[in-house]
């Protein structure tokens, strides 16, 4: 029943979102503004809210994100060894690194939050302002690399890192652990406040990344889009399994560990694409086939 209970509601928002654009109840204008009201302003207080106030265990945090930072790493090394093995062209490259490595925060947030509660908000937060900078790293050097463009590089670095720095999900987890750590509970005007921001968050992300999704480029991207969803929902659940293993990481702190490495790719990295000449049709079939086929791995990842 967790897998029915945890999946079917994140499942059930996405395929909705796609409905509703298809009968023109949402627009475009309104998946943008949407989209901008979410990653600004409600899914960073709600990350600051849950994180801020709920305490966890810290005796198997270090283990956890060390566990996936390794995993994430290794997977991103195969995925560029992968770009001379299947013959994948300099203009596809760094949309498929992307593919391989990227999450979808929303998704992650909305099952840990079903299936794991607050517990598995406060590890999935703080995994979140670790391994999101590093990911951007990676695959800005693949993307710049392949790009086939002249970008002044220091320039391009003192962007990204301006970027990071600013941006709203990891403000609002870094913000959220030291409340945490300093004071560790809100007023109850305050609480019931972000309560009812957060009601408004997970549904509305949910149903803006389904009228986004498409299966018009899949038909002509399925080859690559299947390799780089092998390596994101295959092979790096796989490593993760055994490094958490490894470094005896149990529990809570564990299955937030799975459901990280069993999510979806995610849609930011059609954006990321489009400003730094890769391929965005590759990006979108990417996106709609992993999150088609991650229900199968997110199900074992929760019952595991």
């Amino acid at each position: 029943m967790i897998v029915l209970n945890s999946l079917f509601p994140v499942f059930g928002l996405l395929i909705l979102g796609g409905f509703l654009k298809r009968w023109n109840l949402t627009n475009e204008t309104f998946l943008k503004t949407s989209d901008k009201l979410i990653y600004f302003i409600f899914f960073p207080v709600m990350l600051f809210w849950k994180i801020g106030g709920t305490a966890a265990d810290s005796g198997l945090q270090s283990n956890l994100y060390v566990a996936v930072i390794f995993s994430v790493g290794i997977v991103f090394i195969l995925s560029v060894l992968s770009i001379k093995i299947f013959s994948v062209g300099s203009f596809q490259a760094g949309s498929f690194v992307q593919s391989c490595v990227r999450f979808n925060t929303y998704v992650g947030v909305a099952i840990v939050m079903n299936a794991l509660g607050d517990e598995g908000i406060h590890y999935f937060g703080i995994l979140i302002g670790i391994i999101i900078p590093i990911i951007n790293v990676l695959v800005i050097i693949v993307l710049i690399w392949h790009s086939g463009e002249d970008y002044d590089l220091c320039q391009r670095i003192k962007t990204s890192g301006k970027a990071l720095v600013s941006n709203p999900l990891i403000l609002g987890c870094l913000t959220g652990i030291i409340y945490s750590k300093t004071i560790g509970q809100f007023p109850v005007f305050l609480d019931n406040t972000f309560g009812l921001m957060s009601m408004i968050t997970l549904p509305l992300a949910l149903l803006s990344i389904g009228g986004v999704l498409t299966l018009k480029s899949l038909k002509f991207y399925f080859r690559i889009s299947l390799l780089a969803s092998i390596m994101k929902l295959l092979i790096l659940p796989l490593v993760g399994y055994f490094m958490l293993r490894y470094l005896d990481v149990s529990g809570i702190a564990f299955k937030t560990g799975m459901v990280f490495f069993t999510l979806p790719t995610s849609t930011a990295l059609y954006v990321l694409s489009a400003q730094l000449n890769s391929d965005t049709d590759l990006a979108s079939a990417s996106i709609v086939l992993s999150t088609i086929i991650s229900f199968l791995p997110l199900s074992i990842a929760l019952l595991l």
